[in-house]
């Protein structure tokens, strides 16, 4: 819950728990304001859902948040600085510890197509889109509606809600009611395309440990197994080697000669037999 404070300590801070809290120089206002420069009903702050929006209520001198004028429905945040006419006023939420954010977690939008292109919008608090004048971020593109959409940071992260335009949202080519944006998204409205550009986030993966062992092991079972040469079936012929069928068909020849001289010499022997034999029958006779 947030509490208002004032800067010149004027009197208590005060608790902001009614849905609607107004402000100005009427008595019938939440807070009654008697300064110069501040009308009847100057302005006023809603609840909706948890969150508070600040709306000027056609002040003559205007209302304004961290130094910027506002319109209608500008979300307010602790730390938030408030000025109407020369009042000054300060917004704290007690029940949060932790500082906000800086400059490092500012959100952006970036026309990257139709009307305004190249130009970057800061989103501060809510902003309207559309092409009532009325709107923080207004365009003249004929498929818009008055209110087509609303940007808002909830806990420092950007959304976007659809507000029943004719002609819907679009996040990264998907049609959305509502959406939380992330930096680098595309929203879609008409003809118009913004770009989201936001904080960067750090990667949650831990860098692998430099002296880990990259090394894969691999089961025994995984591995293919070697396949055994068949062996010859039972009976069957050996297989020939060429190299030494080869020699053994050199080799042939040698005996065959050696056969055929044997024959030759006793052919050679039984002709002499024969001679003898009738060289001694003639003898005789």
């Amino acid at each position: 819950m947030l509490k208002l404070h004032f800067k010149d300590s004027r009197q208590a801070p005060i608790w902001l728990v009614e849905d609607r809290f107004t402000l100005g120089q009427d008595k019938r206002n939440n807070l009654v304001l008697a300064d110069a420069g501040i009308s009847a009903f100057h302005a006023e702050i809603r609840q909706d859902n948890g969150l508070y929006y600040i709306s000027d209520c056609d002040s003559e001198l205007g209302t304004f948040v961290n130094d910027e004028r506002i319109a209608s429905r500008y979300q307010l945040r602790s730390g938030d600085c408030l000025r109407l006419g020369e009042v000054e006023l300060q917004l704290t939420d007690p029940g949060k510890v932790a500082p906000r954010a800086e400059a490092g977690q500012r959100w952006f939008l970036q026309v990257i197509q139709g009307e305004h292109e190249g130009k970057k919008f800061h989103v501060s608090g809510s902003m309207t889109f559309g092409r009532s004048v009325k709107c923080e971020l207004c365009f003249s593109d004929a498929q818009l509606s008055r209110r087509h959409c609303e940007f808002f940071l909830r806990d420092e992260v950007l959304e976007v809600k659809d507000l029943a335009s004719a002609n819907g949202v679009q996040v990264n080519g998907e049609k959305t009611a509502a959406a939380v944006l992330k930096p680098g998204d595309q929203v879609r409205m008409g003809s118009v395309v913004l770009l989201v550009i936001g904080p960067k986030v750090e990667a949650q993966e831990a860098p692998a440990d430099e002296n880990e062992d990259a090394t894969v092991f691999v089961r025994a079972v995984d591995l293919p197994k070697p396949q055994a040469r068949p062996r010859p079936a039972n009976g069957a012929a050996p297989t020939v080697n060429p190299l030494r069928a080869a020699a053994q068909a050199q080799a042939a020849p040698a005996p065959a000669a050696k056969s055929a001289g044997s024959a030759l010499g006793v052919g050679l022997a039984l002709a002499v037999l024969l001679v003898i034999a009738g060289a001694a029958a003639a003898f005789l006779l």
